[in-house]
């Protein structure tokens, strides 16, 4: 959805002014208002339907902006549940961090998606 510009991007350091708060810029660990910020935050379906790719990268910045010296060699961003891809119909393909989880990536794909891990 940051690609396609179909939401404003997070920035942690903004909204941590707006909002009134401050977090440790050398934690490897997710700031909980942030992660707050993005379970709260509801994609209308017009939106979700424009998605027809999901990729996790260690090298997308919104993990840094939720976490940001995380490094990549923890599970903090790692997906193991996927009852929301119902809200994706035009989801083609997912590319995961790796969980081992080879039932979860083969339930992707029962789903018509491809998937693979990063």
């Amino acid at each position: 959805m940051y690609n396609q510009e179909l939401l404003p991007k997070f920035d942690l350091r903004e909204y941590a002014a707006e909002q009134g708060f401050t977090y440790d810029d050398w934690s490897f660990e997710a700031v909980p208002e942030a992660l707050a910020y993005f379970e709260a935050l509801e994609i209308p379906f017009e939106l979700a339907e424009k998605i027809t790719e999901i990729v996790m990268d260690g090298g997308n910045e919104i993990y840094r902006e939720i976490a940001p010296r995380w490094d990549g060699e923890d599970a903090l961003f790692d997906v193991d549940e996927f009852a929301d891809l119902q809200h994706f119909p035009n989801l083609k393909s997912m590319t995961l961090f790796y969980t081992g989880d080879e039932g979860a990536l083969e339930a992707v794909r029962a789903r018509g998606i491809e998937a693979d891990w990063a």
